[in-house]
């Protein structure tokens, strides 16, 4: 069985962490691959590559300026990822409501205990 290619959508894309520091770049504007291949500390063939995934996926946009090709950040792309990691919100939203729970119950023992120990 053929093996499916593991960049094939912005999930797989992303979980590769120079391309994640390569969108992270983008977000400030539009850069030559030269700029970023000096910027993360590696090859500009390495960059090529990592743009090249980014762009197949949709999360980069390429326009030329001149002699230049220049890398731009398409967050529409990031979409699924965002709604993916939106559906946990309640989850941590639940969590954070019981430990403030339990940190307010703490406090309003210990404030017990100093009221206790003051009678004595």
């Amino acid at each position: 069985m053929a093996r499916a290619a593991t960049t094939s959508d912005a999930f797989n894309a992303i979980a590769e962490p120079q391309r994640r520091e390569i969108l992270a770049l983008l977000r400030g504007g539009e850069r030559p691959v030269t700029e970023l291949a000096r910027a993360l500390g590696m090859s500009q063939p390495q960059a090529s590559k990592h743009l090249r995934v980014l762009r197949e996926v949709g999360l980069v946009r390429v326009r030329g300026a001149g002699k230049q090709r220049l890398y731009g950040l398409d967050a529409r792309g990031l979409r699924p990822v965002h709604e993916w990691v939106g559906g946990f919100e309640a989850f941590w939203n639940e969590t954070f409501d019981r430990l403030d729970a339990y940190v307010q119950d703490l406090k309003q023992n210990k404030a017990g205990e100093t009221t206790d120990d003051d009678d004595q």
